[in-house]
């Protein structure tokens, strides 16, 4: 039993610090440097596709390099191995989801891991980087809810009154309007689109009726979204 405890801990040769602690600070160091590459991402996103599994990536991929580092530190073989396998590697499917790609590099760092009898490490790089995953999905990290519904609608008569009168109906029922497409017809009629962030999503009803109601307003529709991105 001695023996397999001895093989277990005692087997991380080649690294430049075998200890554990070492690969628990990599993983916990890489892991708030990809979390801050993810916030930033976010909150410098602009445009109407987001995808949150792509956030996710960049949170786990940064865990993922600093643990295959840490493992080809001083070995030829693991750094000959690893090109090895990639170049090994196909698939008949193209991987749509990038966190579909961070598994399969998981995967693939971990088998290598443990062919070189990284043991213990591979074992706490696979318990941290589970924890860093169930972390990202117990916290819905990368999700945003900048806007739950789509309005389209036509203003007739005049353009800027109408808008005008939009915009005051929008302000009672929402808490952000933004205008994602204008487009002129003939005559002043004007076909607008709008992503509403709604003061209470479960009313929704009560904008559609107030604006089929009110004058110079015509095909009026709304569409709810629970989130923006892509899950």
């Amino acid at each position: 039993m001695t023996d397999w405890v001895q093989l277990f801990l005692g087997s991380d040769y080649g690294c430049a610090s075998g200890a554990p602690e070492t690969a628990l600070f990599v993983i916990l160091l890489a892991f708030v440097v990809g979390q801050f590459i993810g916030w930033i991402y976010m909150w410098t996103h602009h445009g109407l596709s987001y995808s949150q599994t792509f956030v996710v990536s960049l949170v786990v991929v940064p865990v993922l390099v600093a643990l295959m580092m840490l493992l080809m530190a001083g070995s030829v073989v693991f750094a000959f191995g690893l090109l090895a396998v990639f170049a090994v590697v196909r698939f008949r499917n193209v991987l749509k989801d990038t966190r579909d790609t961070t598994f399969i590099l998981w995967a693939i760092l971990e088998g290598l891991g443990i062919g070189t009898m990284r043991y213990s490490t591979s074992l706490l790089a696979a318990v941290g980087v589970a924890a860093v995953l169930i972390y990202l999905r117990a916290t819905e990290f990368g999700s945003r809810h900048r806007f739950d519904a789509v309005l389209n609608l036509r203003v007739t008569g005049d353009p800027a009154t109408g808008t005008a009168a939009l915009r005051s109906i929008l302000r009672r029922h929402s808490l952000r309007a933004l205008l994602t497409n204008e487009r002129h017809l003939e005559g002043a009629a004007v076909n607008l689109s709008y992503r509403l962030l709604l003061r209470d999503p479960r009313r929704n009803d009560e904008l559609k009726t107030e604006l089929e109601q009110a004058d110079g307003f015509e095909q009026v529709s709304l569409f709810l979204r629970d989130d923006e991105s892509e899950i």
